[in-house]
């Protein structure tokens, strides 16, 4: 992707009418990534029954807006797998800037670490690959289970959705629950901006309107007139 890890945000850089990532009860492409130890590891590795794998950075206020409640959610399910890709910065700022090395991104992975992250981090590599394979939105999240089948997704996290999915999976029904785009609280959007730096919050709120109008009124609105498709948690794809 051209200029994947942008100096500036904006709206335009999303296609946010069409989400490309991996489709429920397709197979779950892996990547070989980085941790936060710097040493490889494969994205598809891991040992719960599910792996729920949420896309996000230390920039992304939605996903900041998500952590408290996706931590709780380690503790409720614990025979379930939880990582973080590490994807490029959603608004960089003049503390921190976009990715222009390796080095740098694992740098900020290891501050969300130091912030509390409980889930595993695993690093994209500097160009995006596997941000790119998953849709290459923000904050979206997806649920894998031990064949490789993505048996739920959403384009946005929705901690609510979540958890119903992966109660429904474990109770051995199809994770088919609707994932509304939530909003995150004004204060945990700001902090995450100052954050950030300079750059960060006029970038953000210049594009507020699009976000608004294309994820919390019109997706919302489709999604609800939509059904949702759902397979088995153990399908085989």
């Amino acid at each position: 992707m051209k200029n994947y890890n942008y100096d500036e945000f904006s709206s335009n850089t999303y296609d946010l009418d069409n989400f490309y990532g991996p489709e429920v009860g397709k197979k779950a492409p892996n990547f070989s990534l980085s941790n936060i130890a710097s040493e490889v590891v494969n994205l598809l590795d891991f040992t719960g029954e599910f792996l729920v794998l949420e896309l996000g950075s230390i920039t992304c206020p939605l996903f900041q807006g998500r952590r408290e409640g996706m931590s709780d959610l380690v503790g409720l399910f614990p025979n379930v797998s939880f990582s973080v890709l590490y994807v490029r910065e959603a608004h960089p700022g003049s503390n921190i800037p976009s990715h222009k090395s390796l080095e740098g991104k694992i740098s900020c992975a290891r501050n969300l670490n130091k912030d509390g992250e409980k889930r595993s981090i695993l690093i994209d590599d500097i160009n995006g690959s596997a941000h790119n394979g998953y849709g290459g939105y923000p904050n979206a999240v997806f649920i894998i289970n031990r064949n490789g089948c993505v048996v739920f997704r959403s384009d946005w996290n929705s901690v609510p959705a979540t958890k119903a999915a992966l109660t429904r999976l474990l109770s051995g029904k199809p994770a088919n629950n609707k994932s509304y785009f939530l909003p995150v609280k004004p204060t945990i959007a700001i902090k995450t901006l100052k954050r950030s730096g300079k750059g960060a919050a006029k970038d953000f709120f210049m594009g507020l309107p699009t976000l608004i109008w294309r994820n919390v009124i019109k997706r919302n609105v489709l999604l609800f007139l939509n059904v949702e498709k759902g397979i088995p948690p153990d399908a085989k794809c």
